[in-house]
């Protein structure tokens, strides 16, 4: 089943033109607005979050808001900017799928079927693009559903920052949004609701013959496209900058088989080009255009720069099975929608030169089948407290040979966070003698510590005093574990003096 996903920025303009000219624009605590001509008259095209708060709205004449509010900020409207940093967006927005449009005159749209688990999930994958968005100080709302209408429509309509309509769950997820949700005009929605009709589910549940004689076809085309039951397809935005490769068939195939062949024609055709360019594909997106204008998409990524034509083929093919081919696909398109500089690598000269182990294929396989966020490895970190120690990393990312400090061992296996235990022990320095960890209890037979641990009291003063004394204990099976106790066993200010276990040696 088909997911969209509606991105919907409710002051555009203005956050763009802060965001674009942040020295010229109007100070933050001045409201602003830009005004354009409606005919004869300047009227309000957009306002910002302190305009709006002060009253002044769309379509409002630029004379009144000047006359309510003074000191406002009017600055000209620019439509044919705003449409093309939009476009400029759905080309970014490229990195969370091969799917991607602008949705003027404030949106984009994105269709994220098979390439969410990509992102660790839907609910991951829109969080995502929320703290994307905010992090440039653009104020975004998200919706997710298995039409673009449906996802347009609760992404505007919906009054939350991110909705997930589930799949299935359509009319449900529309039925008590307002008219203005379904795209229509405005004169439509006004005689709409002059006849009474309020939200879409008042309008669904009246015969069609009546509505199509009184509004025209429009009305109904827009509920069966927010309902999927006639198709709205979305035409992918391509960046200039993109290296591609196109094949377009005279007769549609349709053959798993025969798109597998046509697949590894492109592939070497791509190659060529990105070797052309001294570049490594780092993510590849394979766009199938059917008869019926609808559109299916494979996206796979690798952990490093890659020109290899069989890798690259093998990858792709591995996902033809998601792909629907409808009555026939006349387009396939490759594209590397991110390509990175590759640089020359030594091979084996030697028939006594035992050659580097390289795990990227394999890496390339699971990050594709299961998401590249789910793979990772882990890289140390300059700290002294354990749990900040360690850092998540993508797998092939570049060996720098930093290492943990082995001075004292440290448990192959640490816990999330340290889980207390129940214990008894000598104190201040010595390790306890039994201890209870998730229910059983365990006899130390041998003990080594402590280890010492300062809190770090140059991130957070709580920790200015605060210590932690690690002892590594085994107990009667043979099993290890790592224990420390929250205090240095003499002062209060230094901890609660309760014991953890941090870990498991292996």
């Amino acid at each position: 089943m088909a997911r969209v996903v509606s991105l919907y920025l409710p002051r555009w303009p203005t956050d763009r033109l802060r965001r674009k000219s942040p020295g010229s624009a109007p100070p933050a605590d001045t409201p602003l607005v830009l005004v354009g001509r409606d005919g004869n008259r300047r009227v309000v095209l957009a306002a910002d979050a302190l305009a709006e708060s002060v009253g002044l709205h769309i379509g409002m004449p630029a004379t009144k808001a000047q006359a309510l509010v003074p000191g406002l900020a009017l600055l000209d409207a620019d439509p044919v900017g705003d449409v093309e940093a939009l476009d400029r967006l759905a080309v970014w927005a490229l990195r969370f799928s091969p799917m991607v449009a602008a949705d003027p005159p404030d949106g984009l749209v994105i269709d994220t079927t098979g390439a969410d688990h990509l992102h660790g999930g839907e609910e991951p994958m829109l969080r995502t693009l929320v703290e994307r968005f905010a992090a440039s100080d653009l104020e975004v709302r998200v919706a997710i559903a298995d039409t673009w209408g449906a996802a347009h429509a609760a992404a505007r309509y919906a009054g939350a920052a991110m909705v997930i309509v589930e799949p299935g769950q359509t009319e449900r997820g529309l039925e008590g949004l307002p008219l203005a949700s379904l795209r229509l005009p405005e004169r439509m929605r006004g005689d709409l609701h002059v006849l009474g009709f309020a939200t879409i589910g008042d309008l669904v549940a009246q015969p069609r013959a009546p509505l199509v004689q009184r509004f025209g076809p429009q009305l109904v085309r827009r509920i069966d496209q927010a309902f999927g039951t006639v198709p709205e397809p979305i035409e992918p935005v391509r960046s200039p900058d993109l290296v591609e490769v196109r094949r377009v068939f005279g007769e549609p195939i349709g053959a798993a088989e025969t798109i597998r062949r046509y697949t590894g024609k492109l592939v070497l055709q791509l190659v060529a080009e990105l070797e052309r360019r001294h570049l490594g594909a780092r993510r590849l997106d394979l766009l199938f255009g059917r008869v019926d204008n609808h559109w299916e998409a494979i996206r796979i990524g690798m952990g490093r720069p890659e020109r290899d034509a069989k890798r690259l083929t093998r990858l792709l093919c591995d996902r033809i099975e998601t792909v629907d081919p409808g009555f026939g696909i006349e387009v396939m398109t490759l594209a590397a929608t991110l390509a990175e500089p590759l640089g020359a690598h030594q091979v084996v000269s030697s028939l006594v030169e035992e050659p580097e182990t390289d795990v990227s294929s394999l890496i390339d396989i699971l990050a594709n089948r299961i998401g590249e966020r789910r793979l990772y490895r882990f890289a140390p970190v300059a700290s002294d407290v354990p749990e900040r120690s360690v850092a998540r990393v993508e797998p092939m990312s570049f060996d720098d040979g930093a290492s943990w400090d082995d001075h004292w061992p440290r448990p192959s296996r640490l816990l999330p966070r340290p889980e207390p235990v129940e214990t008894m022990a000598l104190l201040p320095d010595h390790p306890p003698v039994w201890f209870a960890w998730r229910g059983q209890r365990r006899r130390v037979r041998r003990a080594d510590g402590p280890e010492r641990v300062f809190g770090e009291w140059w991130k957070r003063e709580a920790e200015a005093a605060t210590v932690r004394d690690y002892f590594r204990v085994e107990d009667d099976a043979g099993e290890r574990f790592w224990i420390f106790r929250a205090g240095d066993g003499e002062h209060p200010e230094t901890g609660s003096h309760r014991w953890f276990l941090h870990g498991v040696f292996g």
